[in-house]
Parts: C-alpha cells; sequence; structure tokens
C-alpha cells in the first residue's frame, strides 16, 4: 500500500511525520534513533509491525504486544536516555494484524540523545539524520536561550567598558524621550538600573555592547559584527572582493553606528512637501533595514564560531546570522511575538528607538514589500537564520525575472541541458544532500536566497522538492 493508503487505515490520528519499523517481537535497534530525532524536531510517530520498501508499505503485524509496549516504555524511563520522555502508545488492528505506534512529542530541553550525545539525531525529510557536532553544540546553548547574556562575569568591573561609547549611547538615549529619570545619574548607577552591571558585574550583554576589546574578546571571543560591501549580484560576479569592509570595532554599539551610517546610502528617502509647505524625508525603507540590523543582533548566538554578517550586494542585502529563530518564521510573522536570545541588548536597542517594540520587529521587516515591491525573504535553519532584501525597484526586478524565465527555456527546461554553472551547483548540492535547505544552498554557493530562488523555478524539469517547504526534500526528476 501507498502512505496515503496507510495512513487512511490510521484515520483516527493525524499523522504529520512517522517512522515505519519492521519489528516482529523485537525492538528494531535503530528504533532510539528515531526517538532522538522526533524529540529533537518537531515530533512525530514510530509504527511498529509496517515494513517499507521505497514509497511502499506492508503491514507484517507484531507478535507479544505487551512485551514490547513495556520494553519501549521501561527505555524511555530508564537512564539510556539523558533525559525521561513521555510519549503516547496506540493499538491498531489491519487486516487481523497487530500494529503498535507511539507518538514521541518535541521537547523544550534539547539534545535528547541516548547513551552519549553523539548520539543525537533528527528528523530530515523522512529520515532520521545524525546531527552535526555544530547542530548538537547549538542544541545546548539554545538550552540557555534568553538567559546566556543575562549572566554576569566573575572578576569583571565597569572599568572594562569603553566609556566613550557607553557615553555615545547615553546621548543617543537623551534624544529620546525614555528613562528620563536616569539622564542625571553617574554612569555606574545608570549601568546598573538597565542591567550593563549587576551588582557591580558586568553582564555578557553590557559587555558586548559597551566593553573594551581585550575583555570582550577574552569573554566571548568569538564575538564578530561583520559587514561587507560587495560590487556584483554575488562574490563570483565582483570584479574585486569588496569596495569596503567594516574595521574591527571594540563592541556592538560602535559597530552599529557604523553599518547605519552606510546604510543611509543604500536606499531611497524621498522628500514630501507637506500641506503646511514644510518638507519631510520618508526614511522608511532606512528604518526596516535599521530594524533587521537591531534583529540580527538581539538574536544572534555570539558564543556561535559562525560570525554575523552582513553582506552589501549590487542588488540585495544580506543579514546572516549565527543561531536560529526561536520558532519557524511562519509561526512569528503575522503574530506579536517576543522571544529574544538577548533580552537587554534588546531593551538597550529599543530604548534609543533603534529597535521596535517587543514582538513587532518581524512584521517591520517583511513591509518592504509594501515600500519597494519586492519581497524580502526570510529563513531559519537549525544553526543560522538568513534574511534578504532585494534592493532594486519593481520595474527592474519584473525585468530581470522576465529575462530568467526566457533563459530558463533554454536551460533548466531544455531536457536537462545547457544548464549554467550556478544551476549545476545546485543539481550537484541536491545529488549529495537530498534534504538540504535552500539557505544551507545560499551560504554554501555564497549567493542570497533570492538567487536561489530564482533559479529553482528554472530547474523544475530536473528538480522538484517533496514535502514542506522547512523539512521536505529534493527529488531528481532527470539527470
Amino acid at each position: 500500500m501507498t502512505k496515503d493508503e496507510l495512513v487512511a487505515k490510521l484515520h483516527d490520528i493525524e499523522w504529520e511525520d512517522f517512522e515505519v519499523k519492521s519489528a516482529k517481537s523485537e525492538l528494531p535497534k535503530n528504533v532510539w534513533e528515531s526517538v532522538s530525532a522526533f524529540s529533537n524536531t518537531s515530533g512525530g510517530w514510530i509504527v511498529l509491525g509496517v515494513k517499507q520498501t521505497g514509497k511502499t508499505f506492508e503491514i507484517q503485524g507484531v507478535d507479544n504486544i505487551e512485551k514490547l509496549e513495556q520494553d519501549f516504555l521501561g527505555t524511555l524511563r530508564g537512564e539510556k536516555f539523558n533525559q525521561r520522555l513521555t510519549v503516547t502508545p496506540k493499538l491498531y488492528t489491519i487486516d487481523g494484524k497487530k500494529i503498535l505506534a507511539f507518538y514521541v512529542p518535541e521537547v523544550d530541553l534539547k539534545p535528547v540523545y541516548y547513551n552519549n550525545p553523539i548520539n543525537t539525531f533528527i528528523r530530515m525529510g523522512s529520515g532520521d539524520q545524525k546531527a552535526t557536532e555544530g547542530e548538537i553544540r547549538a542544541m545546548f546553548r539554545d538550552q540557555s536561550f534568553g538567559k546566556k547574556t543575562e549572566e554576569t562575569i566573575p572578576d569583571t568591573s565597569i572599568e572594562m567598558l569603553n566609556l566613550n561609547t557607553l557615553r555615545s549611547y547615553r546621548f543617543a538615549l537623551s534624544q529620546t524621550q525614555n528613562l528620563v529619570n536616569l539622564r542625571e545619574v553617574d554612569d555606574a548607577e545608570f549601568c546598573e538600573q538597565v542591567n550593563i552591571t549587576r551588582n557591580g558585574l558586568l553582564t555578557y550583554a553590557g559587555l558586548l555592547m559597551f566593553g573594551k576589546a581585550p575583555y570582550v574578546l577574552r569573554y566571548v571571543p568569538t564575538f564578530c559584527v561583520d559587514y561587507i560591501e560587495i560590487p556584483g549580484p554575488t562574490i563570483q560576479q565582483a570584479e574585486v572582493r569588496y569596495t569596503y569592509r567594516i574595521p574591527e570595532q571594540d563592541n556592538i554599539w560602535e559597530a552599529v553606528q557604523i553599518i547605519l551610517r552606510r546604510f543611509r546610502t543604500l536606499v531611497d528617502a524621498p522628500i514630501h512637501i507637506k500641506d503646511d509647505g514644510f518638507a519631510t524625508t520618508d526614511e522608511s525603507q532606512y528604518n526596516v533595514l535599521r530594524e533587521a540590523l537591531a534583529n540580527m543582533v538581539m538574536h544572534a548566538d555570539h558564543f556561535d564560531s559562525l560570525r554575523s554578517c552582513i553582506r552589501v550586494y549590487t542588488d540585495h542585502i544580506e543579514f546572516m546570522n549565527g543561531g536560529a529563530f526561536p520558532l519557524p518564521v511562519k509561526d512569528i510573522l503575522g503574530r506579536i511575538y517576543s522571544k529574544l536570545r538577548n533580552p537587554t541588548i534588546a531593551k538597550l536597542f529599543r530604548f534609543v528607538g533603534i529597535a521596535e517594540n517587543a514582538g513587532y520587529g518581524m512584521n517591520k521587516l517583511v513591509s518592504w514589500e509594501s515600500l519597494t515591491g519586492t519581497r524580502p525573504t526570510i529563513e531559519s535553519d537549525r544553526t543560522i537564520a538568513v534574511v534578504s532584501f532585494p534592493l532594486k525597484s519593481a520595474i527592474q526586478r519584473k525585468t530581470e525575472d522576465n529575462e530568467g524565465k526566457n533563459e530558463g527555456k533554454n536551460e533548466g527546461k531544455n531536457e536537462g541541458k545547457n544548464l549554467s554553472s550556478r544551476q549545476r551547483a545546485i543539481l550537484d548540492l541536491i545529488k549529495s544532500s537530498p534534504t538540504i535547505s535552500m539557505v544551507r544552498m545560499s551560504s554554501l554557493l555564497n549567493v542570497s536566497i533570492s538567487t536561489i530562488e530564482r533559479e529553482i523555478p528554472n530547474m523544475t524539469s530536473l528538480i522538484r522538492h517533496i514535502g514542506p517547504k522547512n523539512g521536505g526534500y529534493w527529488e531528481i526528476i532527470e539527470d
């Protein structure tokens, strides 16, 4: 039978994802891989008594159901796994044969592994895959999501801050109506009140925002906010590697001030004459990029070795960040949702008006489409988040899309012949890793997400995507 026919027989449960095992009287050894994978991803069902061959399923049934259930549940309550898991068992009878199923929910505290952290698995498409070392480290760091940068650092003090940077921030704050009661207090009291210090000790947030470089790198050696301007639509097409790259800065605040000045040269700021004759400048586009920058540093995993970076190409700007969003992007968009990796850093940006109020930032980013007629892309993988904004007008984008379609008739849809070098590279990546995401493709090929999204439709005679956008897999139609 097919997958749909099997699901139809198990009609009382919504089967978003499941893994079948041909168990007769003993639990298969790889069942614990599936437990780990479902726990670390989005949950799913483990079905015992069904054999899968390719895309077909054969119901074989299981013997000694009571023993199998006790062995499975007993293991989960024992010491094999690093935490106790609660699952839902279910018994079915189909064509006179018994099937035993267990629903394994996603857990909040990841990773879930058995015996050793190296036995950490994640769900990719419709299969279990061993997590990489980087993915495992990211899961451990996410256990302190929203907490790590709030911690104090032993043996530190306000003397480790760059006081000129701090006073620059306080001047910016004085131009707003926020924290008026703190305008006249000294630096030490100000730092205590806004969680830069706590009981005289620096917080990681305070150090990252305003610290002197030697101390920042001593306690957070992975710290970096990078910004590069590349004279081409891709790195490969640029005649030189870059025309500008931000010098290393002491801390977040100094880097942000330089980047914001560069942003003003990238977007239009039209002047409008009001009814009273006075002129106003429309900085809506600039404000979106400013929000994206603030979101990047507020959500960045500053303890990850992956460097946060802004790449400015001739036709788009890309924000790439170490650390995924706390929820899938589709679950955040359109909602007032606030769960920050770095709460104090977020508040410091909001106090000076650089970031939106809590929960509104993501919706600010998607307003780019109504402002420019071009759609931003927002994607989040397990260890990386990428936000990309087209920098061309809607007319230019339409012309470029039409050219791409015409080219696609001769390349991507010509029986797989005459592929461009980028399309061949995409095809090679899919062949080597059918579950690869477009975020990962863009990172490996050093191009934007929007570039990948323009290439894929021109390859529909060669490849197709099966399943949901996040978690599906690619299928080769024609080699």
